[in-house]
């Protein structure tokens, strides 16, 4: 996937040049900006909405959480019981997430500093992916869920930027003003192009919206492909 990998590559560098303090802020308690703090807390909705979506009781169960970041959901999985698989492309951001979790829950943790995607992390039971495929094409999506679905027995549950008019009308104004140190570009998603995009790519599944959360800047829709 060479589209993929050129996004996944400005990703990485993205947060490992300028973003990583920002997000070890955004996902304490430190304080932080009046538009932040709506970021915040929209995020913290998502990522329960999106775990509400797993049993309350995870014991035995091998969980991804692609794209983990500074770790906020692999902490929520472990306490449940699951054994999780917390990969980013970040190597700064596995650093914050490893002093983030508590003593009592590492043996349940393994940390990959590379592709939430490489098949070499093996067979699981869900995937929880929060804005990790938001900055990747329709069509890059859909490869993504073709080459997990194989290898997970239960839900996957990820995140996409929705298409909105609001937020149409910044992407827009994003791919007109082009900044060399700009943030890579979310790109704005409808359900049914994802999931004419997932079944060209192979996906057997059916990919069902769960809920969209809108908190002041911070617009987010979750969807979930499930048996």
């Amino acid at each position: 996937m060479p589209a993929y990998d050129q996004t996944r590559a400005r990703v990485e560098d993205y947060f490992d040049r300028t973003a990583t303090k920002t997000w070890e802020r955004l996902t304490s308690d430190a304080p932080v900006s009046r538009i932040r703090e709506t970021v915040r807390a929209g995020r913290d909705r998502m990522r329960d909405r999106m775990l509400s979506r797993l049993p309350d009781d995870l014991r035995g169960a091998r969980i991804l959480d692609a794209g983990c970041g500074p770790g906020v959901a692999t902490i929520e999985l472990a306490k449940r019981g699951a054994t999780v698989v917390a990969a980013d492309i970040s190597p700064q951001l596995i650093d914050i997430a490893q002093l983030r979790l508590p003593h009592d829950l590492q043996s349940q943790v393994t940390f990959h500093t590379g592709d939430m995607l490489d098949p070499k992390l093996g067979q699981f039971d869900a995937v929880i992916a929060m804005d990790s495929l938001i900055y990747y094409t329709a069509s890059d999506i859909g490869a993504a869920l073709a080459a997990l679905e194989p290898r997970v027995s239960g839900p996957i549950v990820f995140t996409v930027a929705p298409r909105t008019p609001a937020l149409m009308a910044m992407w827009y104004a994003g791919k007109a003003f082009p900044r060399s140190d700009r943030s890579p570009v979310m790109i704005p998603h409808a359900h049914p192009k994802l999931m004419s995009a997932a079944k060209s790519a192979g996906v057997r599944r059916m990919l069902r919206p769960v809920d969209r959360i809108t908190s002041g800047f911070y617009i987010s829709e979750a969807m979930e492909l499930r048996p």
